[in-house]
C-alpha cells in the first residue's frame, strides 16, 4: 500500500510503498478514506516530539472497515468507522475513575506498524499512521458511525472536533454568557471557536497571528477577531469591561501563548491550555501572580473526552446541522500533495488540510 512516510528528525515527508502489519486477533482492518493533516503530525517531523523513525503520519482519520480478526465483536466488513488514536483500555485506575482520556496505556507517539518496501521495521503515529491506504489496529481504535456522515467530516471527529469542542464542554464548561478568548486557529482552535458559539458564550474572542484567519474565525462563529501581538491582553480587557475573559483557551501549545492566555483571563478564571508543546519549552509565571489572580491554570488532554460516547455524540450534531465543520476544511489533497499540506500547518495558513483517499 501506499503511505506518507518521514525517515528523520526534520525529514521531508514522501510517499512510499510500504506492507502493513498482519490482522491477527483482536484487530481491525480498515481502507482510510478520509485524514487530516493535525499540528500534532507535524510536532512528530520537526522535533517537537522524538518518535522512532522510518514514521508513518496521520492519527485523524476516518474509512471503512475492510476485514475483521478472530474476536471482533464491535465492527463487521463494511461498517464505517472514525479512528480513536487514544482507545482507553477500561482497566487502569484512571479509566475507573472517570477520566478515560489520562489512560496509562494510550497515546503512546508511536508503535510498532508494518514494513517499509526493504523489510525496514516501520512504526506508525498515535497507533494509527493514517496518511495509508490503510491502517491495522486493535479493535477498541474503531468507532461505529452512521453511513451518511460525510468522510471527511468524520475524520475531523477524531481529534480537532473532539479535542477543542470537549475543550469546551468538558474541560472548561462554557455557560451562556461566558466570555471566552481562544488563542491559535488551526483545525482545534476553531472547534473550540465553534462549541464556545454554540454554548452561548459572548463575547467569543478569536486570536491568532495571522490576519488571514480573520473570515475563518468568524465563519466559526467569533464575534471579534484579534491579532496575536504585544497588545492583547489590553485588547481583550477593553472587548470585556475590563476584567479579561472568564475562559483563556490556549490552542498553540508554546510558552508565549499560555502566558498570553494567562494574561488575558480574568483575576478568577480558567486557562486552558490545549496545545501540545515542547518539553524544553518552560513557562514562567511569578509566585504573586498565580496568588493574586486567583487563576485556574490546567490543560485538556484529548478534550477531556470518552470517544466512545462523544464521537456518536458530535456525529448527530453534523448530521442534524447543529454542528457545522464547513468552516474547518480550508484545503481538500490527494495522498501526493500531503507533504505540502505540512509546509502550510508549519507557516500558520489555513485551518485544515483534508487528505482524501478513492
Amino acid at each position: 500500500m501506499r503511505a506518507l512516510v518521514v525517515r528523520e528528525v526534520g525529514g521531508t515527508p514522501r510517499v512510499e510503498e510500504v506492507e502493513p502489519p498482519p490482522l491477527g486477533p483482536g484487530r481491525v482492518r480498515v481502507n482510510v478514506r478520509a485524514a487530516g493533516v493535525c499540528h500534532s503530525d507535524l510536532s512528530m517531523v520537526n522535533g517537537t516530539l522524538t518518535p522512532p523513525y522510518p514514521l508513518v503520519l496521520g492519527h485523524e482519520a476516518a474509512g471503512v472497515v475492510a476485514e475483521v480478526g478472530d474476536g471482533v465483536r464491535r465492527v463487521a466488513p463494511g461498517d464505517h468507522v472514525v479512528l480513536n488514536w487514544a482507545p482507553p483500555c477500561r482497566e487502569c485506575w484512571h479509566c475507573g475513575h472517570g477520566e478515560p482520556w489520562l489512560c496509562d496505556r494510550s497515546g503512546g507517539p508511536a508503535t510498532p506498524g508494518g514494513r517499509t518496501s526493504s523489510g525496514e521495521p516501520l512504526h506508525v503515529t498515535l497507533g494509527l499512521g493514517a496518511h495509508a491506504e490503510q491502517v491495522v489496529v486493535p479493535e477498541p481504535a474503531v468507532i461505529p458511525v452512521p453511513a451518511d456522515l460525510p468522510f471527511e467530516a468524520a475524520a475531523l471527529l477524531g481529534c480537532a472536533v473532539l479535542t477543542g469542542v470537549g475543550a469546551v464542554r468538558r474541560t472548561t464548561g462554557v455557560a451562556p454568557g461566558d466570555s471566552v478568548a481562544v488563542i491559535g486557529l488551526g483545525g482545534v482552535g476553531l472547534s473550540a471557536v465553534s462549541a464556545a458559539r454554540a454554548a452561548g458564550a459572548d463575547p467569543v474572542i478569536a486570536v491568532d497571528v495571522s490576519p488571514a484567519k480573520a473570515d475563518l474565525a468568524r465563519a466559526a462563529g467569533a464575534t471579534d477577531f484579534l491579532l496575536g501581538d504585544e497588545s492583547l491582553s489590553r485588547a481583550i480587557r477593553g472587548l470585556t469591561g475590563g476584567r479579561g475573559v472568564d475562559h483563556a483557551l490556549e490552542c498553540v501549545g508554546r510558552s508565549a501563548t499560555i502566558r498570553a492566555a494567562w494574561r488575558a483571563a480574568r483575576r478568577g478564571g480558567q486557562v486552558i491550555v490545549v496545545g501540545m508543546g515542547s518539553k524544553d519549552d518552560v513557562v514562567g509565571l511569578s509566585a504573586l501572580d498565580i496568588f493574586h489572580s486567583a487563576r485556574t491554570l490546567r490543560s485538556s488532554v484529548y478534550g477531556s473526552s470518552d470517544p466512545d460516547r462523544d464521537v456518536p455524540e458530535l456525529a448527530r450534531a453534523v448530521l442534524d446541522g447543529t454542528l457545522d465543520l464547513a468552516p474547518l476544511i480550508s484545503d481538500r489533497v490527494t495522498l501526493d500533495d500531503a507533504p505540502a499540506a505540512f509546509d502550510r500547518v508549519a507557516r500558520g495558513e489555513g485551518a485544515r488540510t483534508v487528505v482524501l483517499f478513492d
